[in-house]
């Protein structure tokens, strides 16, 4: 059985079958989008490739266990996941400061964070814990309210909270890395690996709890394992360059700040 809080330095596909089977309650994959040119990008199929993923994930998660795959707008289109877990929902990612270059259709500005979960009703759902401002003007506000479905019907709890809304499915309150970002651990890991700690945290917070454990098959220069140990969650991260594992290694040793932390030790393995 493989050891829990490592970065594994290997390739994920070569241990997968190692994880045992109903123990994970978070997969968070930003694997292949088969755009680039990067050696670890080029899959011949990525739809085919992420459904291979979701196949083996289904075994590996417990029951209403969550799933958040990144990709392309078509990254889950034209395969069938549905015996193997249930999409809730398209994430879009958006992010309005990318080069807007394309000059016979229209340029993408967002990535899809695809969310499944495994069975009809998920484990948990931490609202709380990912509440975002209300950004709606006070008489709008109030006026809705006023709404007989939302004052004394079935929507009555929709009303506003002072902690903040759902920050629903379009997030574009977050953004992207760029060279200037303090948190960026390698140029070479700009884009398309590393993704915003922000971004990570709230997954990480919405769809699972203290103590649980959270699988990370590519985990790039630890981004993931960094957010995990600072909340406390128990992570199984694997990489398969030598140098983003160390890179993911300084990040762990900075990353103590959580309440939790200090009980969840980080190593690195390396498979031989």
């Amino acid at each position: 059985m493989l050891k829990q809080n490592q970065i594994h330095c290997a390739n994920y596909f070569d241990l997968r079958d190692e994880i045992e089977n109903a123990s994970v309650d978070l997969v968070i994959c930003d694997g292949p989008y088969g755009i680039s040119r990067n050696n670890w990008d080029r899959v011949s199929s990525v739809q085919e490739f992420n459904l291979d993923l979701i196949k083996h994930f289904s075994a590996k998660l417990k029951d209403g266990g969550a799933l958040y795959l990144f990709g392309k707008p078509d990254c889950v289109d034209f395969i069938d996941y549905r015996p193997y877990l249930n999409l809730k929902s398209k994430i879009v990612w958006y992010q309005p400061s990318r080069l807007a270059q394309g000059r016979v259709n229209y340029t993408n500005n967002y990535d899809i964070i695809a969310y499944f979960i495994k069975g009809k009703k998920t484990q948990r759902y931490n609202l709380e814990s990912i509440r975002v401002p209300q950004l709606v003007e006070l008489e709008h506000r109030l006026r809705c309210e006023k709404v007989p479905s939302v004052a004394n019907g079935r929507f009555g709890k929709t009303k506003f909270n002072q902690r903040g809304k759902n920050p629903g499915d379009v997030w574009g309150d977050i953004k992207q890395l760029t060279y200037k970002s303090k948190e960026l651990a390698s140029r070479d890991a700009l884009n398309t690996i590393q993704k915003p700690e922000k971004l990570i945290e709230r997954l990480v917070l919405a769809s699972s709890s203290p103590g649980d454990l959270v699988l990370d098959p590519f985990a790039g220069v630890g981004t993931c394992p960094a957010v995990c140990r600072k909340h406390g969650r128990n992570f199984l991260a694997f990489e398969l360059q030598e140098e983003f594992v160390k890179l993911a290694q300084q990040r762990l040793a900075k990353s103590g700040a959580g309440a939790r932390s200090a009980e969840i030790p980080a190593e690195v393995s390396y498979a031989t």
